[in-house]
């Protein structure tokens, strides 16, 4: 053997090998793994972040997370999560790679005399991506368009929704389909924005939006304000009665359906007269109108910036000088109103008070515009081989609502189907639920709970059952509703190193 080589292997003898996931770093000690998730203390393998445990905060005058329901001593009333006791999460728990091991932590506690097990741990998620709703009537993109971060595709737009427009980030395919680059950036996308963390899209032949969980987003460098009312015939429908006396038309321009108030079957029950103002676009049913005008970010979701470019020459027969014309967006942030001339031109006028009034209504009734992200992943082998020996029977046990799943002791959605694919709403996690491991893949907190009994049918790993007693008494991490700390995290703030794996 070479001396370099000899001076190679005695470097790696000097560290410690992390078996956590298959990256398999050495560690030198003091220094961390990849990951920054674990590092080598002492010549012991050590998870950095603490154990998290969710607790009620009934003293705060709020409850700790929204399934937390029912009072210890009241008779067990189905659920699987009681308000009256801590909940052990798997954030900070660590993971089950390889494949064969028991999860980190199967905690049994007794809720309301029933003898229950909670098996938490933290899965590593090749398939795993997060969907985006972002409140907004602007153009974003069109279906299917390429959403990139750094310049990398890390997913697509998938559907305009009322009011949102939704996008589907991640997946196997960008995390291990593409190159090197591409599994990087859509890995780290993915950490930020289920980590709550802001980050910069661009959408291939639309907009530039940041995206944050529980923030405004902001389109094209401009923050928005308000999620629209409604479309433009729904909006008709809910104030014609606002305009009746003081407008003779309202057209309420929208991307998808603009609706014009005298055609509308609002406006014939208020019996406003035809008007002879006609509008652009493909005619649905009486009084909505498709694609008066592009999309884009403009009146309503449209690229108008001028309403009056969606209108046609009026009727001559019908429409009269000194009418009053209304015209308004689906948020009322944009409004003109007009008369009339001699020529049946409309020419702008000051906005009288009374429709000044009915455009802030409106507004008023808009909500605040809001990114969601939800976290959605597919738990495969690792993760039920770490709850039982036999996989397939904890889904069957998840399936028949036996088995309660949770990410970070929020609420999962669990789909229909085969496997156990869950969606969670990273807003009702802890704060930094989310780690990652450079294969890439995203590190993510599964818990499931279920009667003892359940756990024994379904061939659980029995012998690893530990009482919660021996867990609330260590290094932990306490925190009440929506990831707010109730008490300090534990020590862990060391001066790690990193090393690469």
């Amino acid at each position: 053997m070479s001396p370099a080589a000899r001076r190679g292997e005695a470097d790696r003898a000097a560290k410690i090998r992390c078996d956590a996931c298959p990256v398999l770093c050495y560690i030198a000690e003091g220094r961390a793994g990849a990951c920054d998730r674990y590092a080598n203390h002492a010549g012991e393998l050590v998870r950095l972040d603490p154990l998290t445990i969710v607790e009620s905060a009934a003293e705060h005058g709020v409850e700790a997370v929204p399934f937390l329901t029912g009072a210890e001593g009241t008779g067990w009333d189905g659920d699987l999560v009681g308000a009256g006791r801590p909940f052990i999460t798997a954030v900070g728990a660590g993971t089950t790679y390889p494949d064969y091991k028991p999860a980190p932590f199967i905690v049994s506690q007794k809720v309301s005399g029933v003898d229950m097990v909670t098996v938490v741990t933290e899965g590593i998620f090749s398939y795993c991506g997060v969907k985006v709703k972002i409140d907004t009537d602007r153009f974003l993109g069109h279906e299917c368009a390429t959403v990139r971060a750094e310049g990398e595709p890390v997913g697509h737009v998938m559907t305009s929704e009322y009011g949102s427009r939704m996008l589907s980030l991640g997946g196997v395919e960008h995390l291990t389909g593409g190159g090197k680059k591409e599994g990087r950036v859509t890995c780290d996308t993915l950490l930020k924005l289920c980590n709550r963390e802001a980050v910069e899209l661009s959408i291939d032949g639309g907009a530039t939006v940041v995206v944050e969980a529980g923030r405004a987003p902001v389109v094209n460098g401009e923050p928005e304000r308000l999620m629209r009312v409604g479309c433009g015939s729904a909006t008709i429908g809910m104030f014609a009665a606002q305009w009746l006396g003081h407008a003779d038309e309202v057209i309420v321009v929208d991307d998808h359906i603009t609706g014009v108030l005298s055609e509308h079957q609002a406006g014939r029950l208020l019996d406003i007269p035809p008007s002879g103002i006609r509008v652009k676009g493909r005619k649905s049913t009486p009084g909505r109108y498709f694609q008066v005008a592009a999309p884009g970010t403009g009146w309503g979701g449209t690229d108008v910036e001028d309403p009056l470019t969606i209108l046609r020459d009026p009727d001559p027969a019908v429409a009269r000088p000194g009418l009053r014309l209304l015209m308004v967006s689906t948020t009322g942030e944009q409004h003109g109103y007009y008369v009339l001339n001699d020529d049946l031109r409309p020419e702008p006028a000051p906005l009288p008070e009374a429709l000044r009034h009915s455009v802030d209504l409106i507004a008023e009734n808009c909500e605040p515009s809001l990114c969601s992200v939800l976290f959605m992943g597919g738990a495969g082998g690792s993760l039920r081989a770490g709850v039982t020996r036999n996989p397939v029977r904890l889904t069957r046990s998840v399936k028949e609502a036996l088995t309660y799943v949770s990410c970070g002791g929020a609420r999962a959605y669990v789909w229909p189907g085969g496997g156990i694919t869950v969606m969670a709403d990273v807003l009702d996690m802890p704060t930094n639920s989310f780690g990652y491991v450079p294969t890439p893949a995203l590190v993510a907190p599964i818990e499931f709970t279920m009667r003892l009994s359940d756990y024994v049918a379904l061939g659980g790993h029995v012998e690893r059952v530990r009482p919660i007693e021996e867990i609330t008494g260590g290094v932990v991490r306490r925190v009440g509703p929506a990831g707010e700390g109730l008490h300090p995290a534990a020590p862990g703030n060391y001066p790690w190193g990193r090393t690469g794996g």
